[in-house]
């Protein structure tokens, strides 16, 4: 059964929901080698899609993605809202006259994640959020069309496991974290770490989803 944006609600609501649930956790992670605003700044974006999320379930993919990516860019701010502003932009642009596929989003998502490394000037390796998302964009593109999703998804969730773990060891060298030089290292990014948990979030919902029985499925 394929999954629409119908499922928007639940999905943005399982992030907003995940977020408040470690919020703590993050914000001790943020302060150690940022500036300590990282959840307060994403929680603001996030209570805006919690807002639109009705509105949002009406719409196609591709412009539920764009609507996503301006809003996250005008209410997150600073670089969190620029780069995942641009994330859901570009695969806005990555879907036009595609019908989303398993295999076209993972095209997608690539280009997307593309989209920050440029907008940020960095990549895998450097202590950020991308230590999350590229691995993760890796792995879909392996993924062959007739995979089991539920195997998928649960390796989804590893791969982000991993990437967030890497950072632990990793010398910042981007954002507020990179003054700190070789004393970054021993602390996990918090922007890699609410990448992962956003990521685990989305996939607790599709899962929860695909074990439902067909005529349980909303429509």
């Amino acid at each position: 059964m394929p999954i629409t944006p119908a499922l928007l609600p639940k999905l943005i609501q399982s992030i907003a929901d995940t977020i408040v649930k470690n919020a703590d956790e993050v914000t001790a992670l943020d302060q150690a080698i940022g500036d300590g605003d990282h959840v307060f700044n994403l929680q603001r974006g996030l209570t805006a899609l919690v807002d639109q999320s009705a509105e949002l379930a009406n719409l196609d993919w591709g412009s539920a993605w764009q609507k996503i990516g301006m809003t996250l860019m005008t209410t997150i701010g600073g670089a969190s809202g620029s780069l995942y502003g641009t994330l859901f932009i570009a695969m806005n642009k990555a879907t036009l006259d595609k019908t989303l596929t398993r295999e076209i989003f993972a095209d997608v998502f690539a280009q997307g994640v593309e989209a920050v490394k440029k907008r940020g000037r960095a990549n895998a390796g450097e202590k950020t959020m991308l230590d999350v998302y590229i691995p993760v964009a890796d792995y879909l593109k392996t993924v062959d069309a007739a995979a089991d999703l539920t195997k998928v998804l649960k390796q989804i969730a590893c791969v982000a496991k991993e990437g967030v773990e890497s950072t632990r060891d990793m010398v910042a060298t981007k954002g507020r974290a990179s003054f700190l030089g070789e004393r970054s290292k021993g602390h996990i990014d918090a922007g890699a770490k609410t990448g992962q948990l956003m990521i685990c979030a989305l996939v607790d919902v599709l899962l929860d989803d695909l074990a439902r029985p067909p005529s349980a499925t909303p429509a």
